[in-house]
Parts: C-alpha cells; sequence; structure tokens
C-alpha cells in the first residue's frame, strides 16, 4: 500500500507487501512510524531525513531484523503544518498501532507538538528534531528522545569558542519558532555562567528583510554575531550583514549547515563559521575520532544507494532509527521497556555523535560532539576541534 503519506516497508524493500496481514503483523514485525515534511518550507531538510531513516530500515531488515522480526515501515508526510502532523501522528497511534515513532516533522514546532500525544499514548518517540522543549522536562516527557544536539549544548560549545579567542561580546538573531526561541532561553543560562555579554534580535522566518535587526546589531560592537533559523532568511542575514559592514564573526546554527544555502549566499559565506555535528567533516576528523570511521562508511554506503552526497540530517535520522532498533531488540514489544532501553543507551557510536541517554537527559549528545566548520572549495571544512 503506497501513497502520497504511507509507506509500508517489509522485508527490506520499499516497496508494499500485501500478503503481510495486518492479522499478523505485530506478532511478525515491529511497528515503526516516521512523520517527516517532504512537501512545504522543510522540504529541503524531510527528503534527506527520510532517506536517512529508509536506509537505515532496509539495512536493518536485510541483516534479519531485529531478533528476526523485520521493521514494517510506516512513513507520512507532515507537510510543513503541524495540524497535518498531528493528524498522521493519530493514525500512527490509534490506526497502524505503532510500537514506536521516529521523526518529529522535520520541524522543532511539529515534533514539541507531537510529543504529548506520544506521551499520552505511552509510545516512545525519538525525534529527529532540535528543540530542548520536545524532551523537557525529562519527568514529564517520560517516552520523548531526540537523537539531535540539546541547543544548551551547542552554545556551549560556542561560548567556550568565544572565551578561547577572547570574544566575549556576542549578538544572538534568533528566529520565533520554536527551535528560534528555544536557543534564546539557552543562551540567556549559558551566556551568565559564561560570563558573555548578549544582545539579542529577533526576526520571523518568512521575512525578507532583517536590516532594523542588523543595524541594531552593528550599533552594538558585537564581536561575534550568531544567527539561529533552518529558514531561507538565513541567506538574507548573511548578505545585509555584508552590505551593512557588520564588523563581528557571522556564525550560522546547525540548521544552517546546508550546502544548498552555502550556495545560494555566495560570497557572503566568506569568514562564515557554522556550529555542526561532526557527519558533514567526518573524512576530516583525527583517526582517532570514534564517529570518524561511521561517518565514512555510511557516506559510501549513502552515495552508492542514492547516488548523492549525505549530509547531517541524514545522520541524525539514521541515528535515530538504529538507537530505536536498538531498544526494540531489548524492550519489544513492551513499549515501557522500549522506553527503559532508550534511557540505558550508553557509548552507541552513531555517525552524528557518541550517545549517552538517561533518566535525567533524554538527548544522547554532548558539547564535545559539536565543532566549528567553515565553507570553502565547494565543501564543508573543520574549523575548530575540541
Amino acid at each position: 500500500m503506497t501513497n502520497r503519506f504511507h509507506r509500508r516497508t517489509v522485508l527490506g524493500g520499499i516497496l508494499a507487501a500485501p500478503f503481510v496481514s495486518r492479522a499478523n503483523a505485530q506478532a511478525a514485525t515491529f511497528k515503526v512510524g516516521t512523520i517527516l515534511s517532504v512537501t512545504g518550507p522543510a522540504a529541503f531538510l524531510g527528503e534527506d531525513m527520510r532517506a536517512g531513516v529508509e536506509l537505515a530500515v532496509e539495512e536493518i531488515n536485510a541483516a534479519g531484523g531485529i531478533g528476526g522480526r523485520k521493521i514494517e515501515w510506516f512513513f507520512y508526510d507532515g507537510e510543513s503544518q503541524t495540524q497535518r502532523a498531528l493528524n498522521a501522528t493519530r493514525r500512527l497511534l490509534s490506526q497502524d498501532k505503532v510500537d514506536a515513532i521516529v521523526g518529529g516533522g522535520s520541524m522543532s514546532g511539529i515534533a514539541v507538538a507531537m510529543a504529548p500525544m506520544c506521551e499520552q499514548a505511552g509510545v516512545p518517540f525519538m525525534s529527529t528534531e532540535g528543540a530542548m522543549s520536545i524532551i523537557e522536562p525529562a519527568n514529564e516527557r517520560r517516552f520523548s528522545f531526540k537523537s539531535t544536539a540539546d541547543d544548551d549544548q551547542v552554545l556551549e560549545r560556542l561560548a567556550a569558542w568565544c572565551i578561547k579567542t577572547n570574544q566575549k561580546n556576542v549578538a544572538l538573531v534568533a528566529d520565533n519558532s520554536g527551535f528560534g526561541q528555544s536557543a534564546v532561553e539557552q543562551m540567556k543560562i549559558v551566556a551568565q555562567r559564561r560570563g558573555l555579554n548578549v544582545t539579542y534580535e529577533s526576526f520571523n522566518p518568512a521575512d525578507t528583510d532583517l536590516t532594523g535587526q542588523l543595524t541594531r546589531v552593528r550599533a552594538s560592537n558585537a564581536q561575534v554575531v550568531v544567527c539561529w533559523t533552518v529558514a531561507p532568511v538565513g541567506v538574507v542575514f548573511l548578505r545585509q550583514a555584508r552590505q551593512l559592514g557588520i564588523k563581528g564573526r557571522l556564525v550560522h546554527s546547525y540548521g544552517f549547515v546546508s550546502q544548498r544555502y552555502m550556495d545560494l549566499a555566495g560570497d557572503a559565506v566568506q569568514d562564515l563559521l557554522l556550529l555542526s555535528v561532526k557527519f558533514p567533516v567526518g573524512d576530516q576528523l583525527p583517526a582517532s575520532d570514534p564517529v570518524r570511521q561511521p561517518i565514512v562508511d555510511l557516506s559510501g554506503r549513502f552515495q552508492k544507494r542514492y547516488n548523492r552526497v549525505p549530509n547531517q540530517f541524514v545522520g541524525q535520522t539514521y541515528d535515530a532509527m538504529k538507537i530505536v532498533a536498538e531498544a526494540l531488540k531489548a524492550g519489544g514489544p513492551d513499549k515501557v521497556k522500549i522506553r527503559d532501553a532508550l534511557e540505558k543507551v550508553r557509548g552507541y557510536k552513531g555517525v552524528s555523535g557518541v550517545f549517552n541517554f538517561s533518566a535525567e537527559r533524554h538527548s544522547g549528545l554532548g558539547s564535545s560532539d559539536v565543532v566549528l566548520l567553515d565553507w570553502k572549495n565547494g565543501r564543508f571544512n573543520l574549523a575548530d576541534y575540541a
């Protein structure tokens, strides 16, 4: 059964398997649902994110499944719309009766809205989106986890670099989405702890002009100017910052690590730094780094399967599915045991970093998994490795 919103994958393929009846599916397979946005504004993220989950499912099923049980994969397009994604979530929980959900619509705001539904249903939810509010507070988000770095860990990494380079005057220009505002909340905490002086500016992800905000930033004499968005307006930020002659070092958040954006920005990316997980520069990591080889290996398999170079969005969904598979192996089909197994994941070497979950912390990456990149010679390069 295949349509725009639903793809069920059984026995390692990506086509429907109508001979697997619903009556026998629960006993024969593990059911995993995914909601990502492959249409709408977030589609440029969703297509790669879907491919990451798809490849992980194919590899797991080709290797014999999880304890002999294949993954039956239900995919829905969230269409970059919260209500569409919530309708799909409701279907996964009540009709498809999935054992777990991997992927929160490719947008933090969608994932935040999905989490309470999964909590109420008692179904483990591995978000592939960024905002900390998806999983916090942990005692209220018992079934919600995520495969991305927390904003506080990313900002801690930024603060360490600012202190190392003696640049304590910072401006944070963040969009007013859940993703951007989560960063503002955490920056206030990190800045106080680390002694940074921070100026804050806000914008709408649909904006096409940031002149007002950037003029105020220029007047603040910030040494480091950070933009926090996954929207195309981040390109406007770069171009207008250059036009206004802002002297502070420009930095973009991990949600902007996209070749598409670098190409659109053109010369404005000169001297730009980007906060990122290690995936885009796996081949440049020291040989001693525990995730170097997993990244190189996955990149090769992905290029063979999809005939294109993977990005970090592929990596974060690939990791998410693989980690959930480990929990299904340890706890399935009991959903409480699956959740408990996720909390016990330690030292898992993914392609985004080394994951360590706990009952108190439902995101597994730390500041040591974050690096600073630049863009030169048509690719991302390692600029600062802690």
